[in-house]
Formats: C-alpha cells, structure tokens, sequence
C-alpha cells in the first residue's frame, strides 16, 4: 500500500465522519421539534420511567383490557402445564438412582454433623465442667 492510498482513506472516513455528525445532528432536532410539538391535552404531568407521557385515557385503557384474576390464573396453568411437556423427565432406573445417590449424601452429612455435635459437647463438658 502506497502513502497516496493511505491520505485517500483518511480522507475518505474523514469525509464519512462528518456526514454522520451531520446526520446526528439532523435527527437530534427533529426529535426536538416533534416533542415541541405535543399538545398539552389530558397529558398526565407524572411521566414514565422512559420519559413519556402517559395520558389519562392510555390508562383507562390498559386497566379495561386488562383481563380478569380467574382468567389470567387459567393462562398462568395453560403456561405451566406448557412449560412441563418440555421437561425430560427421568426414567425409573434414573430415578431410583438418583434417589439413592441423594440418600446416602445425606446419611453421610448427618454422620458428620452428628460427630461435630458429639466433639463440640464433650468440649463445652471439658471447658466448663458438668
């Protein structure tokens, strides 16, 4: 690559660089004039935490189509019962093995707290005298 291709692409994401600061700018103040232009209404003066205003009849309109409790808690069990079709469940032997697994883990945790019990009493005895 010679130095006249190097000066050409500097020029050229130069002149590239400008247009999108030319760009930005357009847009910043389109924005600018589209929120001049917002009519005062019914506009809620509390905004969103987006930053829009929320008007009175938005609201209205939310809540009515909001379903009810009894249908909402039939979409929450059709959702559920979807959610648990795509499960893998384990087979027998896979669960008589894993429960075994989980058994003897916990025989052997209670073993060894039980032996930390034991340890630390006869310790406190020692200590502090019966």
């Amino acid at each position: 690559m010679s130095e006249d291709d190097d000066a050409q692409s500097s020029d050229a994401s130069d002149r590239g660089d400008q247009q999108g600061a030319a760009d930005d700018g357009g847009t910043s103040s389109a924005v600018e004039k589209s929120s001049s232009k917002r009519g005062s209404g019914d506009v809620d003066k509390a905004r969103k935490g987006d930053g829009k205003a929320v008007s009175k009849q938005a609201k209205k309109k939310a809540k009515a189509d909001k379903p009810g409790l009894i249908a909402r808690f039939r979409l929450f069990l059709r959702q559920v019962i979807a959610e648990l079709r795509k499960v893998i469940w384990p087979t027998r032997s896979e669960l008589i093995s894993y429960t075994g697994v989980v058994l003897v883990f916990v025989v052997i945790m209670a073993l060894i707290l039980a032996a930390y019990d034991f340890a630390f009493a006869k310790a406190v005895f020692f200590v502090f005298g019966q």
